[in-house]
């Protein structure tokens, strides 16, 4: 009988930034999301008989005293690492630090980032012992309990080989039934869900919490990370939602629930039966989603309001139909104008996503972009900066569309890395004000939020304990003082 000398696992989310940046970063005020993917692989791990924990740094900024102590006394056999692009540095720091203590623990990668960039990383950062490419919990769990056997039969993995260098293993397969997988371990998430924050004036209620109940979008913008899920879209069943939602409900006391998927609505059999389920057993759930316009309709919007729904989500992108064109497919401004107003006359919130900065971008494709926002019942904004990520389709030839600088801790869509021909970043940082004050003087935002005060009392409370620091950030960009 063999000896499996790897059985164990600390499972790591980064920061990204170092942590006294963190005390000044506006969007962990009003928004933290907890690490669903590693919650996931920790449940799908802990099922297959291996030891995880959980320690999620972005949380909890003060977390490096945890890494420490654990790696010291419990010795893992692996370290592993989820990352996007802006917080991989910040893993690469934290793996150093464990190979300090441990030098014999084995530092495995994965998320977008290294998906997207596989053998570079490798090459680039000694340090990484293995990155696993798209999905991770079926080709972790092989990596961990192949006991320091030759991984390359292992599929989606990326090593090193003494004689051949880096390698790279066959493409594995998606995961074709996500109702096989465990609910997370959300137990393994500290102080959860207290821990964890939807953005202010998204939520009506508190305990709230995030849910994924999809994995991948069948469409293919040209400015989206691909690189872990590719172009396939496959979804849990309305009956395995429900009992999610119950178990987040008896166990955790949630009464909100965020929807991160893509493309919620995309599947509409699957919402009817959702909906119908929530309405007919009812759990006293609130929820937010996103969708493409799309895949909405009045029958569906109405079934969906009756069931809960608070808020719907919609990336928009830019209101300038050649632009969008250049980067999206079934452009219809004015369809989803219609989509946009329907749902706000069933008197659901809607949240628009828009994006500046993306090649091809101008002066009066930004004033096109506000005068088609201000046309729309918008409740709230949330407005990106394009950041090319290394997954998308746009990064391969980027510097060929303007300037591009590749920080990788920059690439939040926070900051305009990307600019481009014909543009200045200025420009670009003075369009972004005018967007949002653009959103904050309108009569509607302002009764909005005054609405909020009965609505979502909780976002109130929160926006003014932090009221302090949202004004430090602003005193601290110049950009926002000289507005």
């Amino acid at each position: 009988m063999k000896t499996h000398y790897y059985s164990s696992i600390l499972l790591v989310h980064p920061l990204g930034y170092n942590k006294e940046a963190a005390g000044k970063d506006v969007s962990r005020m009003t928004n933290i999301m907890p690490p669903l993917g590693l919650a996931g692989i920790a449940a799908y791990l802990e099922r297959e008989g291996i030891e995880s924990a959980v320690v999620d740094s972005y949380a909890y900024p003060e977390s490096d005293r945890a890494i420490r102590k654990y790696i010291f006394e419990r010795r893992p056999a692996f370290i592993g690492f989820s990352c996007t692009t802006s917080s991989f540095l910040d893993g690469i720091r934290i793996a150093g630090m464990a190979k300090a203590i441990y030098p014999d623990i084995r530092v495995v990668f994965g998320g977008p980032h290294v998906s997207a960039l596989r053998k570079r990383i490798l090459e680039d950062f000694p340090v990484v012992d293995y990155c696993v490419t798209g999905e991770g919990e079926v080709t972790l769990t092989e990596l961990i309990k192949s006991a320091g056997e030759d991984p390359a039969s292992i599929q989606g993995l990326v090593y090193r080989d003494r004689s051949n260098g880096v390698c790279i293993t066959e493409t594995r397969a998606n995961i074709a039934e996500l109702d096989t997988l465990p609910f997370p371990a959300y137990e393994k998430l500290k102080n959860y869900p207290a821990a964890y924050r939807l953005p202010i004036f998204n939520y009506p209620r508190t305990p709230n919490a995030s849910f994924i109940s999809s994995r991948g979008c069948p469409y293919a913008c040209a400015y989206c990370d691909r690189s872990v899920f590719g172009r396939s879209f496959r979804y849990n069943s309305a009956e395995y939602i429900y009992e999610h939602l119950v178990y987040l409900k008896r166990r955790f006391g949630v009464r909100h629930i965020n929807f991160y998927d893509d493309q919620f609505t995309f599947n509409r059999d699957r919402i009817v039966t959702l909906t119908e389920m929530m309405m007919e057993r009812s759990l006293e759930i609130t929820f937010n989603c996103v969708i493409r316009a799309e895949h909405v309709d009045l029958d569906l919007i109405r079934r969906m309001k009756r069931a809960g729904c608070w808020m719907i989500s919609l990336g928009i992108e830019t209101g300038d139909k050649s632009l969008l064109a250049q980067h999206r497919r079934n452009v219809d401004l004015d369809m989803l104008k219609e989509k946009v107003h329907m749902i706000s006359r069933e008197r659901i919130r809607v949240k628009g996503l828009f994006m500046l900065g993306l090649p091809g971008e101008t002066e009066e494709t930004m004033n096109r972009s506000i005068r088609y926002f201000l046309s729309l019942p918008i409740d709230e904004l949330n407005v990106a900066k394009f950041t090319p990520f290394p997954g998308s389709p746009l990064y391969q030839n980027i510097h060929d569309l303007g300037e591009f600088e590749e920080d990788w801790e920059k690439m939040d869509c926070m900051n305009f890395l990307f600019v481009p021909k014909g543009m200045t970043r200025d420009v670009l940082e003075d369009y972004f004000i005018r967007f949002y004050k653009a959103h904050f003087t309108r009569l509607r935002t302002l009764w909005n939020y005054f609405t909020m005060l009965w609505r979502s009392p909780d976002s109130w409370r929160r926006f003014l304990g932090n009221l302090g620091g949202f004004i430090r950030f602003a005193k601290s960009d110049k950009r926002l003082g000289e507005g």
